[in-house]
């Protein structure tokens, strides 16, 4: 009797997630939600894993998923555009044997902006910005008031802190700043992956920034829709800092101010009546 020992070849990753990207119950999916810009979606999901040899450790069909989360939202995940990422998280697990294991799970995470994009599409934002402050920038601040002057000429390349501010057609305006330091300093207290290699939080340390300030703006004084409340609790980024926030937008959202201890307030007028959800 003779047996066949020929080795099984294991078909690569990207092309069981084109497989993947064929199946009909998948295309459906995706044309259900993008319509005539499903075939360029896909495009870039494809051209995604294909580049990110990150992503490549994570399952395919898992990959896929968590791509429609953004396609719900109609945001795209090229990288260079910013409105939404799919980013590799390591989760330990134990094995047959009872032994822990590691291995990368893929999560679908918004930019910052993603963020204005969704604040946009209420119609009830007249201004929503959120940068970066370099030194020399930052001129005065008012200890009585809290309003910020940054109208100083920059002086070096160093960022100094982060601001997001928002402007209400019905004249509600506020803004948040943080130091670079606060913002470090609560992201390590909070987020699990902040010293992992490859958190965004490692390398893409000021987008993270510029969203935690915009996400706490928003969450605690913003006008949010039913899709941006959906978007933001179900930004998980693999850490607290996620939850702390879906907590405040599913229990204080439009409802009561809420403190953000890493963020300070620096500038609010309000009208006597403000729009609730």
């Amino acid at each position: 009797m003779q047996t066949n020992n020929t080795p099984v070849v294991q078909k690569p990753k990207i092309e069981v997630l084109k497989d993947i990207m064929k199946a009909p119950s998948i295309q459906e999916q995706f044309n259900n939600v993008l319509k005539e810009n499903s075939g360029v979606f896909v495009a870039s999901i494809i051209d995604l894993y294909n580049s990110d040899k990150n992503l490549q450790n994570c399952e395919p069909k898992q990959v896929v998923m968590e791509a429609l989360k953004a396609a719900v939202l109609k945001l795209p995940v090229n990288k260079s555009l910013g409105f939404a990422y799919i980013v590799p998280y390591n989760e330990s697990y134990r094995d047959g044997e009872g032994n822990w294991q590691k291995k990368q799970v893929p999560q679908m995470q918004i930019g910052y902006k993603g963020l204005i994009q969704l604040a946009m599409r209420t119609g009830q934002y007249r201004i929503i910005n959120a940068d970066l402050l370099y030194e020399g920038e930052l001129k005065t601040v008012n200890k009585l008031t809290g309003e910020i002057d940054m109208s100083g000429e920059r002086t070096s390349d160093k960022v100094v802190g982060y601001f997001a501010h928002i402007e209400m057609l019905n004249g509600f305006t506020k803004t948040l700043y943080s130091t670079v330091d606060k913002i470090s300093a609560h992201a390590k207290k909070y987020s699990k992956s902040f010293s992992s290699k490859n958190s965004p939080w490692t390398t893409e340390f000021d987008a993270m920034a510029i969203k935690t300030v915009l996400r706490n703006l928003l969450s605690h004084y913003g006008f949010l829709s039913v899709e941006m409340i959906g978007a933001m609790a179900k930004d998980i980024e693999g850490d607290t800092v996620g939850d702390e926030v879906d907590q405040t937008i599913q229990e204080k959202a439009n409802r009561v101010e809420m403190k953000f201890d890493d963020a300070e307030v620096v500038e609010e007028t309000e009208t006597k009546e403000q729009n609730p959800i």
